[in-house]
């Protein structure tokens, strides 16, 4: 967030520690695929807990929305306080309940409880991911900060929506039930925490020294930050709809077996982690807004093709699910980091990327698919590509009107 050595606290810029460096982006990374596994493992799991539990698509629907809610207003309020106390203080209390509260959600007995599980585990996950964004770029070298932030974001879909599927349903078969996966995915989380207390440093708050953070109609007065909010609201809308609703869809439109569906969503978490890498990464040496156009309108071809697409062969299936992923997620990548970072001063840096990820969290992760769950249960699974769509589309009308490309100087800021 802060490209001037010089600003950057002593500890850290004077005489660069490369160690350091790896260890912490590594745990960090570690964390953040802990979120998405925790987070995503519900969706491949929902087909056999909604037989013992007597849930509906829009069920499925509510249980998203409600951990995006929480999670939502967790990112926008932790992020000031990670301005204040530093991102140290925010990460390891905030790994520890979501991972217990993971391994909680395997005691859920219906709707009811599970919708309070997944609402306090939202609050843990979003008070991680702004902090995380911050300390990732305090432990990095100033020309590898949107290099490390990519390889620190691609965590979350590589595992929980890459090899997320994968282990659940590995886990299905060795585990007495659904129920025991769950307690299962918090054990690592655990144990990553006391390692992340005992290696990641202290760091200066970025606020000043008045431990005030700025208020929100302070962040307001930067367009690019309200600009950006809107725009994770809707490519969050598609990947998280996508996300959410996917495993029902294969299973009940196309009626994929699970080990089948388990493939196919591979490559939905492989497109994701791909692009949050490739695609920030191209944005750097062409532009951020040519590059978000091109991937968004690919994205658009490829859910227009989706619905067209059945369950043999399964190979263009998983290839329009890969390519897809991998341009939202890109395009998620480089709003929430260099657009973000480039808008604000240094102190703002975790407020306005909590606001980002809060907003986007709020309208995308809750709204969208609450109201994709009611349309499923109205019109059919089959509704979903399209919502993804429409999400797609304004996403993309929303850049080529909306967004400016930064100046080179601010555009770089965090790559």
């Amino acid at each position: 967030m802060n490209p001037d050595p010089s600003a950057a606290p002593p500890t850290t810029r004077a005489h660069w520690d490369t160690a350091y460096e790896i260890k912490a982006v590594g745990l960090l990374s570690l964390g953040f695929g802990l979120v998405g596994l925790d987070r995503f493992i519900i969706n491949p799991l929902f087909p056999v807990m909604q037989k013992e539990l007597g849930l509906n698509y829009q069920d499925l629907g509510l249980i998203s929305a409600v951990l995006a809610l929480t999670w939502g207003v967790a990112s926008i309020f932790a992020g000031r306080l990670g301005d204040r106390i530093g991102p140290k203080r925010v990460l390891v209390p905030a790994i520890v309940v979501f991972s217990v509260l993971v391994a909680s959600t395997g005691l859920a007995s219906g709707m009811a409880s599970l919708l309070l599980i997944r609402a306090l585990m939202g609050l843990a996950e979003g008070a991680y991911v702004p902090a995380s964004v911050v300390a990732t770029l305090e432990a990095s070298r100033p020309t590898r900060t949107g290099m490390n932030v990519g390889i620190q974001q691609m965590a979350a879909p590589l595992v929980g929506l890459g090899l997320g599927p994968v282990v659940a349903v590995a886990l299905l078969k060795v585990m007495p039930s659904w129920h025991w996966v769950f307690a299962v995915v918090a054990v690592p989380g655990l144990l990553l925490a006391v390692v992340m207390a005992r290696t990641l440093r202290d760091s200066v708050p970025a606020a000043p020294s008045t431990g005030r953070t700025a208020p929100f109609s302070e962040l307001l007065r930067h367009r690019a930050v309200i600009v950006n909010a809107v725009a994770m609201a809707c490519f969050l809308s598609c990947l998280i709809t996508l996300a959410a609703f996917m495993p029902s869809y294969l299973v009940d439109h196309l009626h994929l077996g699970l080990d089948a569906m388990g493939l196919v969503l591979g490559a939905l978490g492989a497109g994701s982690c791909v692009g949050m890498v490739a695609v920030p990464a191209l944005s750097d040496r062409v532009g951020r807004k040519p590059v978000m156009l091109l991937s968004l309108a690919v994205a658009i071809g490829g859910l227009w093709l989706l619905p067209t697409l059945g369950a043999e062969p399964l190979l263009p299936l998983a290839t329009a699910l890969f390519a897809v992923s991998f341009m939202i997620a890109g395009v998620v990548a480089i709003t929430v980091g260099p657009l973000t970072s480039a808008a604000v001063p240094a102190h703002m840096a975790t407020s306005a990327t909590g606001l980002v990820i809060g907003v986007g969290e709020i309208v995308g992760g809750a709204l969208a698919p609450a109201v994709a769950g009611g349309l499923s249960q109205q019109f059919g699974i089959t509704v979903v590509p399209q919502i993804a769509l429409a999400a797609a589309v304004a996403g993309l009308l929303l850049v080529a009107f909306g967004m400016r490309e930064p100046r080179p100087a601010a555009g770089l800021r965090a790559a």
